[in-house]
């Protein structure tokens, strides 16, 4: 059956194709009048202002932000006053006396003194 349907159809397109057709002539159409517009009117009323919107549901709770970076390290502090002078210590003992040297040898005899000299004793200049 799908055969029948498919040659009925190609043998009615190679008919219709042998007739010959007459050909058609078409009158051209009218010219059409165009008009100008002239100048523009005066601008019409503003409109009313529409009706307010209701006011939308509150929208969810975002989500928690990240935790910040950590800070830098503080600076140094500054150095420290220089401390108060210590107490003056308590003054030592006195040491123990030594010893008696042992007596010196006995000298020479000097000689005899020489009579008739005299003796002159210039003082110091300033």
């Amino acid at each position: 059956m799908r055969y029948s349907i498919l040659f009925a159809a190609v043998l009615t397109a190679l008919a219709l194709t042998g007739c010959e057709r007459a050909t058609v002539v078409t009158p051209a159409p009218p010219v059409a009048v165009v008009t100008v517009p002239g100048p523009a009117g005066p601008a019409g009323a503003t409109g009313a202002t529409g009706a307010q919107a209701e006011k939308g549901a509150t929208g969810d709770t975002g989500a928690t932000g990240n935790t910040g970076a950590t800070g830098y390290t503080g600076n140094t502090g500054a150095t420290g006053n220089t401390g108060a002078t210590g107490y003056t210590g308590a003054t030592g003992n006195t040491g123990a006396t030594g010893n008696t040297g042992a007596t010196g040898a006995e000298g020479v005899e000097g000689e005899r003194g020489k009579s008739g000299a005299t003796v002159v004793v210039v003082p110091a200049s300033k």
